[in-house]
């Protein structure tokens, strides 16, 4: 991928990521949980721009949900509004059985990608997603035999390691594909340089996203699009607009980043 990419023809695809699994109403009253809410914003989000919807599904009272017949309700409603989105599903979960995580690969049809988180990585005070080895290729062999493209998710630099020893290990397809993630804690901190250094470190060939935690939202869709990227938006990311503006919805996100590659 490269700046030659970002002056050619190939499109820059969006991803919506919708609703994520920790907040909820209380941080945006915007955000949808509901399969019903869930399947207009993707709808929405489409209409400005969007070709790939990123999914959690949430229970009647707002928690993470796992189950395979919840994601089914989810991507049922998205079908019933939105025209011709891919549909990607969530297997990170944090503190949570790998056996689980398996749960939303399990609908009827299969979501055409799913997520893959790429290692382990702290999450707040006292949680830590695990991400073994062993748990990532467990997950991948499922996606290959339901026919799945995995999204690899890359946290820090230690997962571009993942990636390439996933490639090793197994046969991905052509092109891998992978998000790079930027933002506090255990993830790569949010500078320009530390993003051309996953880029030139990514695998010959492989697309990527770039997503950027709050305010480094828009930024680095900027810099992943000039870099010959895809980009990554969403209330899931960044339940703001601008500073001290709630987004009303994913299509407000959706749209500015269609906008600024077309």
């Amino acid at each position: 991928m490269s700046y030659e990419r970002f002056l050619g023809d190939d499109p820059v695809v969006v991803t919506a990521a919708l609703t994520g699994g920790v907040h909820g109403k209380e941080a945006n009253p915007n955000l949808p949980e509901t399969p019903e809410e869930i399947g207009k914003a993707a709808a929405a989000a489409e209409e400005a721009g969007a070709a790939i919807v990123h999914v959690h599904a949430r229970t009647d009272n707002g928690e993470r949900a796992f189950s395979t017949e919840r994601f089914q309700q989810v991507d049922d409603a998205i079908r019933r509004y939105a025209d011709d989105i891919v549909i990607q599903h969530t297997t990170g979960a944090t503190a949570a059985p790998t056996e689980k995580r398996h749960r939303s690969l399990r609908t009827d049809p299969p979501p055409e990608m799913a997520s893959l988180d790429m290692g382990p990585l702290n999450r707040y005070d006292r949680l830590t997603s695990e991400n073994t080895i062993a748990t990532i290729d467990a997950l991948y062999d499922e996606m290959a035999d339901r026919g799945i493209k995995p999204e690899m998710e890359v946290f820090n630099d230690g997962h571009l390691n993942e990636v390439h020893g996933l490639l090793d290990r197994r046969d991905l397809g052509d092109p891998p594909y992978a998000t790079l993630i930027f933002g506090p804690g255990t993830l790569t901190r949010p500078r320009p340089r530390n993003l051309l250094n996953a880029v030139d470190n990514l695998p010959e060939g492989a697309l990527f996203n770039t997503l950027g935690f709050g305010r480094h939202q828009l930024p680095f869709a900027t810099m992943g699009i000039l870099l010959g990227g895809n980009v990554r938006v969403g209330l899931e990311d960044n339940v703001y607009y601008r500073q001290g503006e709630l987004a009303e919805s994913r299509r407000p996100r959706a749209l500015t980043a269609a906008r600024r590659v077309r």
